[in-house]
């Protein structure tokens, strides 16, 4: 590859204005292998706010938008030396799925944040899009990138666990619980708001990255889903705690509960995968650390950083044994992967072995489907087909 092909892709952001906690986690882990440049963005629908983050980022202000609807029409004019060859949303939910076609009628490739659009019409919409443009959509679950998600999920693809028979996912906080008062909610906090959240707050705030990620250490599909929903917060819209029971297809069955309002929670996201022969559990509030334990051995512990580890998580580890890495990491291997992916497309060249590994449109359409099951479960009270 010559100095040309090794240059930073160029990239946009639609969302993140001045105090988007999402927004700078995206730019921090897209920045983080030096894969990629940010040149441009619509920060914000006011466009004051969107200038000033493009002062606050050092952006040319001429490519600093009001709208995305502009940044899309002008960036697809740009000569091919300056031409974007990414866009990420960071969006409230609502805003992803126009932002999203747009950008793709215009020939440009998507990162967006979750969940991927706010209905199923939507996510089939741009299933359709995607394969027609034929452009690169990622979707940041980035729970999928932590190393030891990738080693449970190699263990699991080689028969350690034997035939997988239970599932049990965990994702809950307090952040609901914190603020007091439904006035205050739905002014401070958008994702209890049907007008920008969408039919759903804990559904796609939680719920879809433990369906994502359930989905890819498992590797099983989801046959059919009975969902008990609730709102403990008096005027609140939307749910905030849900218990789900799965039926997967291979006969294994499975246990998701989400809540926003559980004291004392901090992001919990765990999963623990029952099989005939061993079983596993991992911690996202202790990322580098997954234990499997055997029916007729000792429990085993893996350590990020070792040689013992399957090419795949060894591929995504980052530092030394001993060194945590999280957070930021593991949505940085997102964007790594991405970027190699891309770059490949655009020398014609073969991508990496380890480069297809990250969320894309498909596991985006995967998890509304699960989300809209989900709600029609509730509004039927009954079990519905996945």
């Amino acid at each position: 590859m010559d100095c040309q092909g090794k240059k930073p892709l160029k990239y946009g952001m639609v969302g993140g204005g001045p105090g988007g906690f999402i927004a700078d986690i995206h730019r921090k882990a897209a920045a983080l292998d030096g894969e990629t440049e940010l040149v441009a963005g619509a920060f914000s629908s006011k466009p004051e706010k969107s200038a000033e983050m493009g002062r606050l980022l050092c952006l040319d202000p001429a490519r600093v938008y009001g709208s995305y609807e502009e940044m899309a029409q002008k960036e697809s004019e740009m000569p091919d030396d300056k031409r974007l060859d990414f866009v990420s949303i960071v969006t409230p939910n609502y805003l992803h799925f126009p932002a999203a076609k747009e950008f793709i009628i215009k020939g440009f490739n998507i990162v967006c944040d979750k969940p991927m659009v706010t209905s199923i019409e939507e996510a089939e919409e741009l299933r359709i899009l995607v394969k027609k443009h034929n452009v690169l959509f990622a979707v940041t679950y980035n729970y999928t990138g932590y190393p030891m998600a990738k080693q449970a999920k190699e263990l699991v693809k080689k028969g350690t666990l034997g035939k997988v028979i239970k599932v049990i996912i965990e994702y809950s906080g307090n952040y609901v619980l914190e603020r007091t008062g439904i006035d205050s909610l739905n002014k401070d906090f958008w994702r209890l708001d049907p007008s920008k959240a969408g039919p759903f707050s804990v559904l796609g705030d939680l719920g879809s990255h433990a369906e994502n990620i359930s989905n890819y250490i498992t590797g099983l599909e989801i046959e059919s889903i009975f969902a008990d929903l609730t709102s403990f917060v008096p005027g609140c819209k939307l749910e905030n705690d849900a218990n789900i029971l799965m039926h997967y297809k291979n006969g294994a069955r499975g246990i998701m509960f989400l809540s926003q309002v559980l004291a004392g929670e901090e992001n919990n996201l765990n999963i623990r995968v029952y099989g005939t022969k061993a079983s596993l559990s991992w911690y996202q509030n202790n990322p580098t650390v997954l234990s499997v334990r055997l029916l007729d051995k000792p429990e085993q512990i893996y350590k990020k950083s070792n040689g013992y580890l399957e090419p795949l998580a060894d591929y995504s580890t980052r530092l030394p044994s001993g060194h945590p890495e999280a957070f930021i990491e593991a949505f940085a291997n997102i964007y790594r992967n991405f970027a190699a992916t891309l770059r490949a497309k655009k020398n014609n060249e073969k991508a990496g072995p380890f480069n297809s590994d990250y969320p894309t449109i498909e596991d985006g359409y995967s998890s509304m489907r699960f989300i809209e099951r989900a709600l029609k479960s509730y509004k039927t009270s009954s079990w519905v087909d996945i």
